[in-house]
């Protein structure tokens, strides 16, 4: 099972194994206090993507497509949580304040049509 919370909430017994897919570290958390199991910088969008979405709802269906092709060009970034995912739950964490429109939400569908197969 995938999952997705803010890394601003707080975190619970149902969370499972925790990973940040941010490329930036979120404003206004402390390292130390952040509860995880890793820091997957490499399975966020690149840098030149973010940019150009810059949260805007209209780009999500284009976004999401470009954002696809990003991971399917390196899977190395992201099997590690397909794998967590087979074995139990997985919280992908984030930083955005749009919950519908973010990247985390978009890897979790990614992940998801392949844990389908």
């Amino acid at each position: 099972m995938i999952q997705l919370k803010r890394v601003y909430e707080a975190t619970d017994s149902h969370d499972g194994r925790r990973f940040l897919v941010e490329r930036l570290w979120p404003r206004g958390i402390r390292k130390e206090s952040l509860v995880m199991e890793g820091w997957l910088k490499d399975v966020a969008p690149s840098d030149a993507l973010r940019q150009w979405f810059g949260h805007e709802p209209a780009k999500w269906e284009e976004f999401r497509q470009r954002y696809v092709a990003e991971l399917e060009q390196d899977p190395a970034a992201w099997e590690s949580l397909l794998d967590a995912a087979r074995r139990g739950t997985v919280t992908l964490l984030y930083s955005s304040y749009d919950q519908a429109h973010n990247n985390a939400l978009a890897l979790k569908i990614f992940l998801e049509e392949r844990l389908e197969g």
